[in-house]
């Protein structure tokens, strides 16, 4: 039995069917050294990092929001969802207990979210390894056991199109949005383009999940709601009071030779095109979190992320917060949400030029991403390099940043380096 909400507005009227009955105990952690081979195709939910991290299945709770309050009456749900539950945690750990999982959509309109209470969590931190059991049944006591699913098949006959706009439309969005710049209407904007990818039959998502664990462990490979991807970005993460961010921005691709790449990553670094960019990031997320943190650690300069695709300037921003008993990490991810990253600065401005030339509608691209705990801990990335399944067919997002002096054959190539993650995850080979 399920419970779920489904319109905007209605997280703080509708009643939950019965509260919720939770779980954790600890398992061998050789059950959970491949945690995705645990999950079945059944509306399966991924966070995962390095071996580490969470995946899930099924649904014990659910809400559906649109619009502006999509933030707030999530937050508001998960507040009445948690205070009803009876939960048995044998572990006493971040993402132990009772785990939502969340997919946000990038602006007010369109697009919806979702906030997920999966029936079954299997989570792995170090040394430490643990199930989750939720019910809505009022059962004191589960049963249910560890499922070993299918080895999901590859996608076949798959085959790419451009999606709202080919490359050369896109570079005319691109010297538009240029020209913008030049004229002091902004100082930056974050502009996407999509992908489609058709297979002859509907995509397991298991497989491309795969691909993208194997193929880039230092990312947060994440699937909620058929939305996945492997983002090289923490929006937010917040553990027993600590909060920090992870800012990207500022992009090269990599030759595949390594005295060549870092040759790119010492030109990246002291690009001031680049440095630009990515300090209008920094400084959107320091100032998102200053009001919530009662110190702050913000580094000078950045260091250069080696991904296997690409190089990011990256810098990690750290705080202590004051009001972690009142501001969990979904509503920290709706105060930074969107950053300079993926909108723009000022933000009013690009968020409206975006909607303006961008030619496309990005749904949960670029939107926050992750889980929650019942304390209000947990991890919102950004969902970047991500696609979006709908049976046969793929949705594909790359997006760039923007500014003064922004070429837009470069910015084309910056974005076709981004396709290649969920490109290769999703070609089936």
């Amino acid at each position: 039995m399920t419970t779920s909400a489904h319109a905007a507005g209605q997280a703080a009227t509708s009643p939950l069917v019965a509260p919720l009955v939770v779980r954790t105990v600890a398992i061998d952690t050789r059950v959970a050294d491949r945690l995705l081979d645990l999950v079945p195709d059944e509306r399966p939910v991924t966070w995962l990092r390095r071996g580490e991290g969470l995946v899930g299945w099924g649904v014990a709770a659910e809400i559906r929001t649109t619009g502006a309050a999509r933030f707030s009456d999530a937050a508001t749900w998960w507040s009445e969802v948690t205070a009803r539950a009876v939960v048995r945690n044998e572990v006493e750990e971040p993402g132990t207990g009772l785990v939502g999982f969340g997919t946000f959509a990038f602006a007010d309109s369109p697009g919806d979210s979702v906030l997920v209470v999966p029936s079954v969590v299997v989570g792995r931190r170090g040394d430490l390894a643990w199930m989750t059991t939720t019910s809505a049944t009022g059962l004191d006591r589960l049963d249910e056991q560890l499922r070993v699913a299918d080895a999901p098949q590859p996608p076949t006959g798959v085959a790419f199109a451009d999606g709202a706009l080919d490359g050369e439309r896109w570079m005319t969005a691109v010297a538009d949005a240029v020209a913008r710049i030049d004229a002091g209407d902004l100082e930056k904007v974050v502009l996407a383009r999509d992908l489609l990818a058709t297979a002859d039959a509907p995509v397991d998502v298991r497989w491309p999940l795969h691909r993208l664990v194997e193929s880039y462990p230092m990312c947060w490979t994440f699937h909620v709601d058929g939305i996945f991807g492997a983002t090289p970005e923490m929006l937010v993460r917040r553990e027993r009071g600590l909060v920090t961010s992870r800012v990207l921005a500022g992009t090269i691709r990599r030759t595949g030779d390594d005295e060549r790449d870092l040759a790119l990553a010492a030109t990246l670094a002291r690009s001031s095109k680049d440095l630009e960019e990515h300090e209008y990031a920094v400084r959107s997320v320091a100032e998102a979190l200053e009001p919530h943190c009662s110190s702050m650690n913000v580094p000078e300069t950045p260091f250069v992320l080696h991904l296997p695709n690409v190089m990011h300037l990256a810098t990690d921003v750290a705080g202590v917060v004051h009001d972690a008993t009142t501001v969990s990490s979904l509503q920290l991810a709706e105060a930074l949400h969107p950053s300079a990253a993926v909108g723009g600065t000022p933000t009013a401005a690009a968020t409206a030029l975006i909607s303006e030339i961008e030619g496309m509608d990005r749904g949960r691209y670029a939107g926050p991403v992750g889980w929650m705990d019942a304390s209000g801990d947990g991890e919102w990335g950004i969902a970047l390099r991500s696609g979006v399944v709908d049976g046969a067919t793929v949705r594909l997002f790359a997006g760039c940043g923007i500014v003064a002096g922004s070429q837009p054959e470069a910015e084309l190539a910056e974005a076709q380096a981004k396709f290649v993650p969920v490109r290769d995850a999703v070609s089936g080979v």
